[in-house]
């Protein structure tokens, strides 16, 4: 097929017979391949030969330059050949593991030539030669398909020759890019040219980008020569070989030299110094831009020896001494004189200068700067008052410290709570009065001591204290604040101190923890007095508890002889009334009122004793306490004409029969104290308040003196006369006593003769808790 690999062109013909006599030694001396000629006991090698081969080891003894496999073999092909045959043997040459093609042919009476050729394809020994100059090479056939690649060329392209054939995905982000950056067009590439053109194409700079091998230092560049190739009688080229070198460390030099040089360009032109450079012998030559701007004058007048002009009269002779004494010694030059500016004006500079030399050491021109001494001395002027302003900054920056430190250690002596601080590895490194005297050791006994081992050893049941579970210890490993209520300090007599404590890390410049302040309080006295106040709160509990008993079961033991007095109230009632006097009548209808007056003050205080007696509080939507209290005073609202209204979308955390019974009390309050011939009116309205709920119970009632606000809440109050409303005081007693076991609080605003509103807050579902 047209694409596959163009092969070598045929052998020539036999050499005419008018040839057969030419002398054969000159023709064999000049061939490439190694060629022996051999005749009886005599052996001859030409230049190839002897160097694939080596030296015949003694004359004749061809047979020692081959294997021993290969000896007997060609011993035997040189007698068909010696007898007129032309033998041909694939043998194996010394150090070599291709075979080698080895031809014999008779040369005459008593002659054999033997010929050894090299039979591996050209293209592989065109590769193997690349390999060792690395040198990458590709074949290509028309319209791109690689159809060979040396092992140089797959390394440098950063490509298996499986990617390159197709047969191997490629990562897709490998592409070839231009010197300034762009991709490469196909159609522009080297190989695409020479094949359209069929003219080589030599030298071409491209960049190989090849992700994941070497991405992080830039493409790998690459000089690309593209050879077209013709089959035997075409004109155009069917195939390309395409030869690679590596040059991107040669570029990347390149690169470096010129913003090396465009670095030192701007540099010269940006310094405020004149920059000039002279040849080997001194003379100012070339364009000298710095020197021209500051004095003024031209390339001819500056040219040679000309710049002294620009010197001063007086320093002439002195500047151009030194500057030939430098030249001829090739000693650094360094001199200084008065130099005329532009506009007359002598400004005194500082000349410096050194020798570049060339490699061989001798001397290829003078580079040298002139620096404006007055510049320098107004610098100079202005470092020594930035100095002195500096140096006073810093005496007063001393005083400041000298002050604070003697504040500080006055502070820290004076300081009733222990303070001491500790390095990185957890030593005490200072420590204050207060410290040394809650802990009973000595300053200098804790400085310098491990501060855990010294008063942090145990807990104060005598449980060992794991290192890794103290807080200062943890403190210093990961840098965070610590706060300790409670914990305890060992005394040096041997005992507990009880001691809250706060750790404060130090970090150094670089951020690291270098230690911690640790300020403690011995806390024994709180200690005492939190137990007095446990046990105090205690006995409360235990007394509201029994207090609680002792109310329910007066409450349940009372109504017996009450129902005993009532029963027989009722029996003489219905038995007598009407036949005693009238004041007889008149005597049991005050003891029935008064059994009933009791029974309900009894029911009252039970009610009142039972809050409290509920279990664990749940979620409870106001919406359905409100619906079923309102279920509660149907009746009152049926009688007095009343409305009720509510607006309580909300969720609060509490008791459901409670809340019920709370409302319910709160709104028949309301509907009991109305105003004459006004219909009652009741609104409940509730809003959110940071973690509460925040209710109010508003009625157009008769109202409620300021200086009664408070007094409503106590039991057994009443403000009224009982025939106009009746009751016994507890209502909002109970109110009141429900709300603060929920943990909130029950107030009320009034206005007399408008109506009441009740204020409570109630709390609202935690955050993560579901409704039922």
């Amino acid at each position: 097929m047209e694409d596959d690999l163009l092969m070598p062109e045929q052998a020539p013909p036999p050499l005419p017979d008018a040839l057969a006599e030419v002398d054969l030694v000159p023709l064999l001396a000049a061939l490439p391949d190694p060629v022996l000629l051999l005749g009886g006991e005599a052996a001859w090698l030409n230049a190839a030969a002897l160097e694939r081969l080596g030296e015949l080891p003694a004359p004749g003894a061809w047979q020692a330059l081959f294997p021993p496999d290969t000896a007997p073999l060609l011993t035997q092909a040189v007698r068909r050949a010696a007898a007129g045959e032309t033998v041909r043997e694939s043998v194996l040459l010394p150090g070599s593991q291709a075979p080698t093609l080895a031809t014999l042919t008779p040369a005459g009476p008593g002659r054999v030539l033997l010929h050894l050729r090299d039979t591996r394809h050209p293209l592989e020994v065109a590769e193997e030669l690349m390999d060792g100059l690395g040198l990458g090479m590709l074949v290509q056939a028309k319209g791109g398909r690689v159809l060979a690649a040396n092992a140089a060329g797959q390394d440098l392209l950063g490509l298996s020759l499986a990617q390159m054939t197709g047969q191997a995905p490629a990562d897709t982000r490998w592409h070839l890019i231009h010197p300034g950056g762009q991709p490469f067009l196909p159609e522009t590439l080297p190989t695409a040219l020479a094949l359209q053109t069929g003219e080589a194409v030599r030298d071409v700079l491209l960049g190989v980008v090849a992700p994941g091998a070497g991405e992080a230092e830039g493409p790998r560049w690459l000089k690309v020569t593209a050879l077209p190739r013709r089959a035997p009688g075409t004109t155009r080229p069917k195939q390309v070989t395409t030869v690679f070198a590596d040059v991107t460390g040669e570029r990347r030099l390149r690169q470096q030299m010129q913003a090396s040089e465009e670095r030192y360009r701007s540099l010269v032109e940006a310094t405020s110094q004149i920059v000039w450079v002279t040849s080997a012998g001194g003379e100012l030559l070339g364009e000298q831009p710095t020197w021209a701007a500051f004095t003024g004058q031209t390339e001819a007048e500056y040219r040679g020896s000309g710049w002294v002009e620009a010197v001063h009269p007086d320093d002439r002779a002195g500047a151009l001494a030194a500057w030939q004494q430098a030249v001829q010694s090739r000693i650094p030059y360094q001199t200084e004189y008065r130099l005329r500016r532009a506009d007359g004006v002598y400004v005194p500079m500082q000349a410096r200068g050194v020798a570049v030399v060339n490699p061989g050491g001798s001397v290829r021109e003078w580079v040298g700067v002139n620096e404006d001494l007055s510049a320098v001395k107004a610098a100079e002027d202005h470092l020594r008052a930035l100095n002195a302003t500096l140096e006073e900054r810093v005496a007063d920056r001393t005083r400041e410290l000298a002050d604070l430190t003697r504040f500080s250690t006055l502070l820290l002596t004076a300081a009733g709570e222990g303070i001491f601080g500790l390095d990185a590895s957890g030593r005490t490194t200072f420590a204050n009065p207060a410290a040394a005297r809650l802990l009973g050791h000595s300053v200098e006994r804790l400085i310098g001591s491990v501060q855990h081992a010294l008063i942090h050893h145990h807990h104060a049941d005598g449980r060992e204290y794991a290192l890794a579970d103290c807080p200062v210890h943890q403190t210093l490993q990961d840098g965070q604040p610590r706060r300790c209520e409670a914990d305890v300090f060992w005394h040096a007599q041997g005992h507990p101190v009880p001691v809250a404590y706060v750790v404060s890390p130090t970090h150094g410049p670089d951020g690291r923890v270098t230690g911690a302040v640790v300020m403690f309080q011995d806390v024994t006295e709180r200690v005492r007095a939190q137990t007095a106040l446990e046990q105090a709160m205690a006995n409360l509990e235990r007394s509201n508890r029994e207090l609680e008993q002792f109310a329910y079961v007066a409450s349940h033991d009372l109504q017996e002889p009450l129902r005993t007095v009532g029963s027989y109230a009722e029996l003489l009632a219905r038995r007598y009334r009407g036949q005693l006097d009238p004041r007889a009548d008149q005597y049991l209808d005050f003891m029935q009122d008064a059994v009933e007056r009791m029974r309900g003050l009894i029911q009252d205080l039970l009610g009142f004793a039972r809050v409290g007696r509920f279990g664990e509080p749940q979620p409870v939507p106001l919406e359905g306490v409100l619906r079923q209290a309102a279920q509660n005073v149907q009746g009152a609202l049926q009688a007095s004409g009343g409305t009720l209204t509510w607006d309580t979308p909300q969720t609060v955390w509490g008791h459901p029969g409670l809340l019920v019974q709370l409302f319910t009390n709160l709104i028949g309050n309301g509907l009991k104290f109305c105003r004459e011939g006004v219909p009652p009116r009741v609104a409940v309205t509730a809003r959110v308040e940071g973690q509460q709920v925040h209710l109010g119970v508003r009625d157009n009632g008769i109202g409620i003196a300021a200086e009664y606000h408070e007094r409503v809440f106590a039991i057994f109050q009443r403000l009224n006369r009982r025939e106009a409303y009746p009751g016994n005081g507890m209502g909002l007693a109970i109110c009141r006593k429900i709300v603060e076991q929920h943990g909130g609080t029950l107030s009320l605003t009034s206005t007399p003769g408008e109506g009441t509103t009740f204020h409570l807050t109630l709390p609202l579902l935690p955050p993560g808790r579901s409704t039922p």
